[in-house]
C-alpha cells in the first residue's frame, strides 16, 4: 500500500548553492541560518513585548548568541570529525558554508555568551533564555532544510514512499549502491516544529511560569526527538561507540526533568545571573505602551 502512494514524496536536493556569480556563490545553508536567525530574533521581541518587556534587550543579545553560537557549533563538530579535517587544508576547518555544524554545540557557546551577556548587564539569564526557546526550536526547524540542501545528515537506507535520493558522491561507502535513504532532516524538522508549537502554547495559556520553565521544556522536548532520530543517521558524531548526540539528549532529558521538578515539585529557584531578590524586569515598557 505504502509503494502505491504519489512519488510526490520523494526528496530530491538541487543542490547546495543557490545563486553563483563567478567565483561568488549564495548557498542554501548560509541563506536558511541567516533567515533563521532574523525570523528568530523578531520572535522573541514579540514575545518580549507581550510580557511588557523591553525588545531591544532580546535584539542586543542576539549579537551575542551568534557571537557564541556559530564558533561553537563548529568547534563541536571539528572537534567530533576530526578525521575529515586532518588531511584536509586547514582552511576547511572554517568552511562552515559548506556544512558542517552541530547544535549542541551551539548552544553550548551561545549558553556561555548568553550568561556572560546577562551578568554585564545584570538580566536575568532564565528570563532571557525562556524568550529565546521558541525562536531557538524554530530555527532548528528552518535550519535543518540546510542539512537536505546539502545532501547531508540523512539516515539508513530506505524505500518509504517519503524517501530521500542521496547522490552517489554523498553517499557512505558501505551503502554506495543504495539511492535512497530515510530523510532525518524532514524527520527532525518536523519534530522541531511540534514543539514549537507546544512552547508557544504554553507562552500564551502559562503567562505566570516560572523563570527556568521553557529551557527545561526545550531541554526535554527536542531531546526527546533527536534521541530516536539520531538513531537512523549514517553520520553520526562518535564518542568512542556511542553517538554524541544520543548521549547528551539522555543527559538533556535528565536535567530538564529535574529542573521542572526543582521548580515545581520542591518549589525552588534556579541559580540565576542576578540575586532572586534583585532580579530586574527586563527594561520593562513604560505603562501606556501598546504592545
Amino acid at each position: 500500500m505504502l509503494s502505491s502512494l504519489p512519488l510526490a514524496f520523494e526528496f530530491t536536493s538541487p543542490g547546495p548553492i543557490l545563486i553563483q556569480f563567478g567565483a561568488v556563490s549564495v548557498r542554501w545553508y548560509g541563506l536558511l541560518i541567516a533567515s533563521a536567525v532574523i525570523i528568530g530574533t523578531l520572535l522573541s521581541q514579540k514575545l518580549a513585548e507581550r510580557r511588557g518587556l523591553d525588545p531591544n534587550a532580546i535584539g542586543d543579545l542576539v549579537i551575542w548568541l551568534v557571537v557564541g553560537a556559530i564558533p561553537g557549533a563548529r568547534a563541536y563538530y571539528v572537534a567530533f570529525a576530526w578525521d575529515k579535517f586532518q588531511n584536509q587544508p586547514w582552511h576547511k576547518v572554517f568552511a562552515i558554508w559548506e556544512g558542517g555544524i552541530a547544535i549542541h554545540g551551539a548552544i553550548i557557546g551561545g549558553s556561555i555568551a548568553g550568561i556572560l551577556f546577562a551578568r554585564r548587564n545584570r538580566l536575568s539569564i532564565w528570563r532571557l533564555a525562556d524568550l529565546v526557546m521558541p525562536s531557538l526550536i524554530l530555527g532548528q526547524a528552518i535550519g535543518r532544510w540546510g542539512n537536505f540542501f546539502n545532501s547531508e545528515a540523512f539516515g539508513t537506507p530506505t524505500n518509504l514512499p517519503w524517501k530521500l535520493l542521496i547522490p552517489p558522491n554523498r553517499r557512505p561507502t558501505e551503502f554506495f549502491a543504495e539511492p535512497y535513504f530515510h530523510p532525518t532532516f524532514l524527520y527532525e524538522s518536523l519534530w522541531n516544529l511540534l514543539v514549537f508549537a507546544g512552547l508557544i502554547t504554553v507562552f500564551v495559556r502559562f503567562p505566570q511560569v516560572k523563570r527556568g520553565t521553557f529551557v527545561m521544556l526545550y531541554l526535554i522536548g527536542y531531546s526527546l526527538g533527536r534521541l530516536w532520530i539520531e538513531g537512523l543517521r549514517t553520520d553520526s558524531l562518535m564518542l568512542g561507540p556511542l553517538r554524541i548526540a544520543q548521549v547528551i539528549s539522555l543527559v538533556s532529558i535528565a536535567l530538564g526533568a529535574f529542573g521542572l521538578w526543582w521548580l515545581y515539585g520542591k518549589r525552588g529557584n534556579l541559580w540565576d545571573t542576578v540575586p532572586t531578590q534583585n532580579r530586574e524586569n527586563l527594561n520593562p515598557l513604560p505603562e501606556s505602551s501598546e504592545l
